[in-house]
């Protein structure tokens, strides 16, 4: 086996290398003054079993197409199967036609990761589940959930907790939780004026005097989240405390956490943090090494993937 990195999420490639115990391989990866990428692999890689750790996180763009290149040259070295280990897949946001005349965007990624050689995805929290239909190539979607039942556990026990899904749509992933630690669920219901706004409108289940838990996949912008603390803080909710997947927390999210109701907001590391993400006073990071190098280590002995989450 052979773990490959690109330049996206270094330190969590590291992470996992130290899990598994194998040493992540020489992989050359520039820019040109254009900046064309370049890439070279400088080990051999013929018969081998290559996993390249590679989340398309911002710049989107760069990174994917450093995945496709680093495949590519894979491919050519002659390596025996090649999985993509994808801990945020970008553009998994367009994954539907919301008006005429635009792209499904997540179809046309799948397509170009497919055709560039690769064999096999591994990735965490796919913002949609049909995503895996895109591909036709096996799909391992990873869950969060039992590194947040973890941590949930340790810092809270769960007798006061109650698991809110901060919109109808993540209903599906908050019961989910919600059932691994066997406490109740509440649903915020919003409304989207506009893309990156949203107008919280009621709650759906008695939070009064609970330590709220929201669940979600994505913060982005942050507007979704803290609206929904604000409404569950009126509504008598002890705490509330947000733990999502991908932190992309782009523009002025930051900002807007910190000032936000939040006692705390819990994201994992399949984005490497930036500066203003690493200081921030209530953003705590949890890890998916284990989770991703256990899911590597199953992947490469032919073992079962799904029973990691039984």
């Amino acid at each position: 086996m052979k773990l490959v990195a690109g330049n996206s999420n270094r330190a969590l490639a590291e992470a996992i290398a130290g899990y598994l115990d194998v040493p992540l391989s020489k992989c050359l990866v520039r820019r040109f003054a254009d900046q064309e990428i370049f890439v070279e692999v400088q080990e051999n890689m013929r018969g081998e079993d290559v996993f390249v750790i590679q989340s398309t996180s911002f710049p989107a763009n760069d990174n994917l197409m450093e995945l496709l290149i680093i495949t590519d040259a894979l491919r050519r070295a002659s390596a025996r199967r090649v999985t993509a280990v994808i801990p945020y897949f970008g553009y998994a946001r367009q994954d539907r036609k919301p008006g005429p005349r635009t792209p499904i965007s997540a179809k046309l990624v799948a397509n170009l990761i497919t055709r560039a050689g690769v064999d096999r995805v591994l990735t965490i929290d796919l913002h949609a589940g049909q995503i895996q239909g895109f591909f036709d190539i096996p799909v391992d979607n990873l869950y969060s959930a039992p590194v947040m039942m973890r941590d949930i556990k340790e810092r809270y026990g769960i007798e006061n907790v109650m698991v809110v899904s901060p919109d109808v749509g993540g209903v599906v992933r908050a019961r989910a939780l919600a059932k691994r630690i066997d406490a109740p669920l509440a649903i915020v219901d919003k409304r989207r004026e506009r893309p990156g706004e949203s107008e919280v409108m009621n709650i759906i289940g008695d939070v009064a005097g609970r330590d709220c838990i929201l669940v979600d996949d994505i913060i982005d912008s942050g507007g979704t989240l803290c609206n929904a603390a604000e409404a569950l803080m009126r509504k008598g909710a002890l705490s509330v405390t947000a733990y999502i997947t991908h932190g992309v927390l782009s523009g002025g999210a930051v900002t807007r956490v910190e000032a936000s109701m939040l006692k705390e907001l819990v994201i994992t590391d399949s984005i490497e943090a930036t500066p203003a993400v690493a200081s921030a006073h209530n953003i705590r990071h949890i890890s998916v090494a284990p989770l991703l190098g256990e899911a590597i280590s199953r992947t490469a002995l032919e073992k079962s993937v799904s029973s990691l989450f039984d």
